[in-house]
């Protein structure tokens, strides 16, 4: 009596042997799967070709995910640089941060940004962007390391955007002159999924750094 064979120690066999299907190419022919596409029993070759058909298919999707990244990524790219273009045209210092907001909007299609800034050099004093800024702002200015991102939580921050009421999500980023916090720049959308809190923040990073390199020119 011939002992069952045990299937593991079969494809232990054949795949240390790989000249066995050279050796015995006849019974490619007898050899019948299931497909699991159709049911029917197909053929070895069949069943490969499906295999492989089935990983181009994983293949052209995962390029399509990443020729789609790599284009938004494109666009995020030319709208920073067409508003980091707006900085650089101007000329007034006094009119910077209104020219900042107003090209912040344009260029990324953001519907409502503000800013506030403190420690400034004296004929900045009472400008709109020096007005309300709380204590507490100023230390939650120097404690955020990183750019907020998510649900609006009724920050005081967003509190000082025009229509304030109907934002969801928000954008809160520190303005630094090194490690000195001196404002805030605050985005808001009434889309609560415009800004989530899962969204990459690398691009915030270089608005956050942009924008605190041309306004440190107005600080004390």
């Amino acid at each position: 009596m011939i002992d069952t064979l045990d299937s593991a120690l079969v494809a232990q066999y054949l795949a240390d042997n790989p000249q066995f299907f050279e050796e015995h190419a006849a019974l490619l022919g007898h050899v019948k799967l299931s497909s699991p596409l159709t049911g029917k029993t197909i053929s070895l070759q069949e069943r490969q070709m499906e295999v492989m058909r089935d990983k181009y298919r994983t293949l052209e999707l995962h390029m399509s995910d990443l020729i789609r990244t790599a284009q938004e990524n494109a666009a995020i790219a030319n709208r920073f640089h067409a508003w980091t273009q707006a900085l650089l045209r101007n000329r007034d210092a006094a009119a910077l941060p209104q020219v900042l907001v107003d090209s912040l909007k344009s260029s990324f299609n953001v519907p409502q940004a503000t800013l506030r800034l403190w420690n400034l050099a004296g004929q900045h004093e009472g400008a709109w962007y020096t007005e309300g800024v709380s204590e507490d702002a100023r230390l939650f200015a120097s404690s955020l390391m990183a750019p907020y991102c998510g649900s609006n939580n009724d920050f005081e921050a967003v509190r000082w955007l025009d229509d304030a009421a109907s934002v969801q999500s928000t954008v809160i980023l520190p303005l630094r002159d090194g490690d000195t916090a001196f404002g805030l720049l605050i985005l808001g959308s009434p889309d609560p999924e415009r800004f989530s809190a899962g969204m990459g923040t690398d691009f915030l990073v270089h608005i956050r750094d942009t924008a605190s390199a041309a306004l440190a020119a107005l600080r004390a």
